[in-house]
């Protein structure tokens, strides 16, 4: 149990970097909002972060 918790927060951490490294401040921004919101069951908070992190995805296209 505590190896894929492990694991899970590598990866977590590692994707986290990779948002930041491809689309900057903004992107951690928005995948912070979007986790935060998730943890905290609050739709408006997680909904801006994902709105956020789609408009940068389609944008770099």
């Amino acid at each position: 149990m505590p190896f894929i918790a492990i694991l899970v927060a590598g990866l977590a951490l590692a994707f986290e970097q990779a948002i930041e490294w491809k689309y900057g401040p903004l992107g951690i921004i928005a995948f912070v909002a979007l986790t935060v919101g998730i943890k905290a069951k609050n739709t408006a908070f997680s909904g801006i972060g994902a709105v956020i992190l789609v408009m940068l995805l389609t944008q770099s296209g």
